[in-house]
């Protein structure tokens, strides 16, 4: 009897977690930021993290990272993302209309190719494939695809290897493609230098953010929210500090750690198993992401190393943090990932519905 359970690959709700368990995970991922940092790794903390995690994960280590812990370094991480939306960036905004309604082909391309991928090579059935293929959203895909009748545990571990995959390759190919341009692994001012009145607005941003952001019912609200809040106060000057890097050295760790942690307490078997099957998977996204970029690049005028930062279909936090540490337009790439996701979690439980497609739910 296969023993995973449909749980291993959500972050828990709350912070009642055994304190040894916690504490062992994020030890972990702070050994492995800190190799990832000592050999100037692109954007270690979180990459260093999520490897060594993932590792320890499929070696049959017990680690998770509690949801709520996660959620406060997720809101971090969208105040320090609105941190980069400045006058300046949004004079360059004119420029976008043409790549943000390319998005919305993109996915219905890359959604389209995966379907045909999963369902060919692989025999997923028609439910559990096109919840599997849609680029984003994994809690929301993972719920839609298990209310729909597919297996919530594959998709929930196709989505996984997805992330974890098109994360770990983005930042390294920049680095090897493009040597001239600098890796920063600390971002932020130090907090010794961050004056306390704007600690206090960065704070209030980031709170406010969540819970305007849930009252709103955004996509993403808990990176989303503070994100919008910090660049309200950034475009009308209110400060112009980022999140202490410290702070958002700790944040990567938690962020990176709990990528790592979904694999824990799944048998290795089929880890691997859907591991490489997503490489496949991996290798369309990322030819039709760059395809789409060679188009859109001189039809927009923007340079093509954005645009793939931006239509890559890794985390909204991940991508934007690695455009950040390349000093990629990262309010150009986080913008277009919060669009992604808000288009799928809407679209596509509708465009499920619309084609009839049912199978019955296996036991």
């Amino acid at each position: 009897m296969n023993d995973f359970k449909p749980n291993a690959l959500k972050q828990t709700g709350s912070l009642k977690l055994p304190p040894l368990r916690l504490y062992k995970t994020l030890a972990i991922g702070a050994v492995g930021g800190a190799i990832f940092f000592y050999f100037q790794m692109p954007l270690a903390w979180m990459m260093g993290a999520m490897v060594i995690c993932t590792i320890a994960s499929l070696s049959g280590v017990k680690l998770q990272v509690p949801g709520m812990l996660r959620s406060v370094m997720v809101s971090v991480l969208g105040v320090l993302l609105g941190s980069t939306f400045t006058p300046e960036v949004v004079d360059k905004a004119s420029q976008w209309p043409v790549t943000m309604l390319s998005l919305a082909l993109y996915i219905v391309v890359l959604t389209g190719l995966l379907y045909l991928y999963f369902t060919r090579f692989l025999r997923y059935d028609p439910v559990t494939a096109f919840f599997s293929a849609t680029p984003g959203g994994l809690n929301e895909m993972v719920i839609a695809g298990s209310a729909m009748g597919g297996d919530e545990r594959t998709i929930a571990l196709v989505h996984g290897a997805r992330v974890l995959l098109v994360v770990m390759v983005i930042p390294f190919w920049f680095r090897y493609t493009d040597g001239e341009r600098a890796i920063t692994t600390a971002v932020g001012p130090s907090i010794a230098g961050t004056s306390l009145v704007d600690i206090g607005i960065l704070v209030t941003c980031a709170v406010i953010g969540v819970l305007f952001g849930r009252l709103l019912r955004l996509p993403a609200y808990k990176i989303v929210g503070p994100m919008m809040a910090s660049a309200g106060v950034h475009i009308a000057g209110l400060t112009s500090s980022a999140p202490p890097w410290e702070i958002v050295a700790i944040a990567q760790v938690v962020v990176g750690s709990s990528v790592g942690a979904r694999f824990s307490g799944v048998p290795l078997e089929r880890v691997l198993k859907t591991i490489a099957a997503s490489v496949g998977a991996t290798a369309v996204m990322l030819a039709t992401t760059v395809s789409f970029a060679l188009v859109l690049s001189p039809i927009s005028g923007l340079a093509m190393a954005p645009i793939v930062l931006a239509f890559s279909p890794g985390g909204l936090a991940e991508m934007s943090l690695i455009a950040l540490s390349l000093g990629i337009e990262t309010a150009f790439v986080a913008t277009h990932h919060v669009a992604r996701i808000g288009m799928i979690v809407i679209a596509a439980p509708l465009v499920f519905k619309a084609l009839g497609v049912r199978v019955k739910k296996s036991e």
